[in-house]
Formats: C-alpha cells, structure tokens, sequence
C-alpha cells in the first residue's frame, strides 16, 4: 500500500478531531510547497456558524497568514468532496490543486450535484485529484454516522 501524503495525513487527524467534538469528521489542510499553512477541522456546531466547514476554515487561516486573498500557488487536500459553497470558495481563493479523499454523491459540489467547476461561469478550475485517502476518510464518516444512529459501523 503506497503510503498518504504527509497534508492528507494531517487532514484525517483534523477530521478525527472533528468527529471528537461531535462535528461531521472532514478536515482540510492547505500546503504551498511542502510547507503547511493551515489546518481545520469541521466546526459548524461549535463556531455556530453554517459556514464553517473545513475548507472555507481553512482557505481562512491561510489567506490570513499569507496576508493575501488569492492562493494561486497553494493546494487544498480535503477529507470528502467539496460541497458547493466550498468549491465556490476555492475558485474564489483561486486554489491551484484539489486534493481529497472520499466522494460525496448527496452532498459534492465537485464531482456530484452542481459540479461549480464545469459551469462556464466559473472563473477558476483547480487541478483535481479525487479518491487520495479515500478508505480512511470513508471510514471515519461510516463510523461517526453509525454512532449517531446508535447502530454497529458499516464495514
């Protein structure tokens, strides 16, 4: 088994924080180079806040350490497929590279539903890389919805 890049790595050990406080697991790390620039974990419960999803959390953190809005030469690597809103936000943000791990076919905005990449108004496509730590972030998502529903996680 070829072993996870170090950022999806981190992105997993961001989600597992997150199913900790009770928040859907996804985490998101956003890299330039081989440096790490922000981490975050889902918190829209905590932060009371719908926005607060991992990506736009940390698309957040990173513009804010780099002291810019635009992250053209930054790559997002994300637990579970950008949402709509998310993936607005990377377009906006002008992410280079997508990197994540499980699909989303309720509730993607990538590969499934609206897909905001593809539409022509769209002024920014990344390069996208799906399925890169998939089964780890499958699980982690099997297990926390599973204990919600007060059932044995699927296999």
């Amino acid at each position: 088994m070829i072993p996870l890049p170090e950022p999806m790595r981190r992105a997993l050990a961001a989600a597992a924080e997150a199913a900790e406080s009770d928040e859907v697991p996804v985490g998101a790390v956003v890299t330039r180079g081989d440096t790490v620039i922000a981490v975050a974990a889902n918190a829209p419960r905590r932060l009371h806040d719908p926005t607060a999803h991992a990506e736009i959390l940390a698309i957040r953190a990173a513009a804010a350490a780099l002291g810019r809005d635009r992250l053209e030469d930054c790559d997002l690597w994300v637990t579970l497929e950008p949402c709509a809103m998310c993936a607005g936000a990377i377009a906006h943000a002008r992410i280079r590279r997508l990197f994540y791990g499980a699909s989303d076919p309720k509730g993607g905005g990538v590969e499934h539903g609206p897909r905001v990449f593809a539409h022509p108004t769209c002024h920014h496509r990344p390069e996208i890389y799906p399925a890169i730590g998939e089964s780890q972030a499958a699980a982690l998502l099997r297990t926390f919805f599973a204990a919600r529903r007060g059932g044995p996680a699927a296999r």
